[in-house]
């Protein structure tokens, strides 16, 4: 499941819409624990913990996290997307208080692709790297991965416009796609992607 020949190439920050739907707190340990595997040579957390916020009456997200580094599926969401999700990283569980039978995951994104144009992007800041106006060397998108991170902002999942429109697909109004790069020039870029 890669772009189609043709198709304009778009790269994404995925996060929960603001709409009426709970959302997972991620335990802090567990997010510490990713964040230093995501920036050195650390191991990954095999499991995370969490906690659903919002008002009980409220749907539960099936996209429920919206730290820029941990993105959480539900088994539908995962299910949808099936081995392509793997070409890029692994699924690991998310233990819910109280939340017997709820299956998610955190998508632990592996796949790290040198393909940002340093000269043309804005430049990383020195705290975590983040790059807030990205222009990626069309020819080293990994265009076939649904997910990626940069070495440059290793703590942030980037989303290829595939990926991003299937999960909003299977999710409707839960999803805010942010587009942060895209191959039409004339394309609405959002002003602030990583920021809330």
């Amino acid at each position: 499941m890669t772009d189609l020949p043709g198709e304009t190439l778009a790269v994404y920050r995925l996060l929960p819409s603001l709409g009426e739907c709970q959302q997972l707190h991620l335990d802090s340990v567990g997010v510490r624990q990713l964040m230093r595997w995501q920036s050195a040579d650390a191991e990954p957390p095999a499991l995370l913990s969490a906690e659903w916020m919002g008002e009980r009456r409220w749907a539960r997200s099936e996209f429920p996290s919206g730290r820029p580094g941990a993105p959480v599926l539900s088994r539908r969401l995962a299910d949808g997307l099936g081995d392509a999700l793997l070409s890029a990283g692994r699924l690991v569980p998310v233990d819910i208080k109280g939340g017997k039978g709820q299956e998610y995951f955190l998508y632990l994104v592996e796949q790290v692709v040198d393909c940002l144009d340093l000269r043309r992007s804005s430049k990383p800041k020195r705290l975590d790297g983040e790059v807030k106006k990205p222009v990626y060397r069309v020819e080293a998108l990994p265009t076939n991965l649904p997910a990626f991170r940069l070495p440059q902002f290793p703590g942030a999942v980037q989303w290829n416009g595939w990926a991003a429109d299937r999960l909003v697909d299977l999710t409707g109004d839960q999803i805010e796609k942010r587009l942060t790069w895209s191959q039409d020039p004339a394309a609405k870029l959002h002003p602030d992607p990583w920021g809330f």
